[in-house]
């Protein structure tokens, strides 16, 4: 497979009925058949490179970030080579681990039908399912994949674990029996979507392993998109955003993840107008990325990266932004020196030329006013002592990802009266 720009039939009728595709490529409905509005409630990155399954059913655990009465699954065949099967899928509160309250447990449809087919580089929105959740919810989703997928569409670094069965449907099932594998990984599962009439749209934190959460302790939902959600719907009234988060762990601005690490993830410049503005009744994007590009050099074309290539990368998505009339706002790269990592090349990560081009890069973020406004989480997470550093008490110990602390700071950072 080649990662070039990435080309995805939005599909929001595909049934399978007698092994035949039935499939309407039309754009994604933003509201549902009442004219209600749908808003993100969570969100997975998808990329290419996961494993094959066959005959096996896949549980993920998903954390909503904002309250609705409906809920609609978006999944994704996108980078799939063959038509994906689904053979049903279904939606629960979890109570804990892969397990599931039976009460809440609800089938999910695709038309009427509990079975569909996603075309190769297709992706499919579920009916509604009046299904209740809170903001701050653990729920499970559970898909049975009865033919086998070939390489899967997937979310690599999901910092939470799923749940992989024995052979055969087991979306009923209340406990994990017949799961005796787990993953770090989500399948297929590109979205949820909530239906909140009082919700006022959907926040999109796009990035890369910095937003994934890459430093974030597992299991726990502190990555700082998350922490910012809290935020939200702790002021008064509640939460009236939907926070996403489109991080891929390894993701550039300008270039596609090299052809033996597809979990990278095509560009940020080639994703954004799915993985961003394609969410339903998208509001705002903070942009935090870049970090890759600067520790690999990776310039366009094959040449050494500046600081005007990644200007200019960061111009493309801001005019993609306010051609859908989105505000962006633009996050400063955090100090990475001492970075544990080598890059494509096998050189070092870090590198006095790459952090000059960041700080050049942060420069023209702080004073270009380019961006709707800014964020400074250089400044937040820098240790005063040396500001090439993150702070210690920030760092997961790579010097490079912050620790579920260095999250939560980075939430603080963001003045919540700018993401209007």
């Amino acid at each position: 497979m080649t990662f070039g720009t990435r080309r995805t039939l939005r599909v929001t009728a595909a049934l399978l009925v007698s092994g035949m595709l039935a499939a309407s490529a039309t754009a994604t409905a933003t509201a549902d058949a009442a004219g209600q509005p749908w808003t993100g409630g969570w969100e997975a990155g998808m990329t290419a490179g996961g494993p094959s399954l066959s005959n096996q059913t896949v549980r993920m655990v998903v954390h909503t970030n904002v309250a609705g009465r409906k809920v609609r699954l978006r999944l994704s065949n996108a980078y799939g080579s063959a038509p994906l099967v689904i053979g049903a899928a279904n939606v629960a509160v979890r109570t804990s681990g892969g397990s599931l309250a039976a009460r809440t447990r609800h089938k999910v449809t695709f038309h009427g039908a509990t079975g569909a087919v996603i075309p190769a580089a297709g992706e499919l929105s579920s009916d509604a399912v009046d299904f209740t959740t809170a903001a701050d919810e653990d729920l499970l989703v559970s898909v049975y994949l009865p033919k086998k997928t070939g390489p899967a569409t997937f979310h690599s670094v999901a910092r939470d674990t799923s749940y992989i069965s024995r052979t055969g449907d087991h979306t009923a099932d209340t406990g994990t029996a017949n799961y005796p594998s787990t993953t770090s990984s989500w399948y297929f599962l590109d979205g949820l979507d909530v239906l909140n009439p009082r919700a006022r749209g959907t926040l999109v934190a796009f990035g890369d392993s910095i937003t994934d959460g890459w430093g974030s302790s597992p299991g726990t939902d502190t990555r700082w998109p998350d922490d910012l959600a809290r935020r939200l719907a702790a002021q008064p009234g509640g939460s009236r955003l939907g926070v996403v988060n489109a991080g891929i762990s390894g993701n550039r601005v300008l270039t596609d993840a090299p052809a033996a690490e597809p979990e990278l993830g095509v560009s940020g410049l080639d994703r954004f107008t799915h993985d961003a503005l394609g969410e339903p009744r998208v509001r705002s994007v903070i942009l935090l990325e870049g970090i890759n590009d600067i520790g690999n050099n990776a310039g366009p074309g094959g040449k050494a990266l500046s600081a005007r290539d990644l200007i200019d990368g960061y111009r493309a998505l801001i005019a993609k932004a306010h051609a859908a009339h989105v505000r962006i706002y633009g996050g400063t790269l955090l100090p990475y020196k001492d970075a544990a990592y080598t890059n494509t090349k096998g050189d070092p990560y870090y590198t006095a030329a790459g952090d000059a081009i960041r700080q050049k890069v942060n420069h023209w973020i702080r004073t270009s006013h380019a961006f709707d406004g800014t964020i400074d989480f250089a400044r937040t997470m820098a240790d005063p002592s040396d500001p090439l550093k993150l702070l210690p008490a920030y760092d997961s110990g790579d010097h490079l990802h912050p620790n579920s602390v260095g999250d939560q700071a980075m939430a603080d950072a963001i003045d919540l009266a700018q993401l209007r």
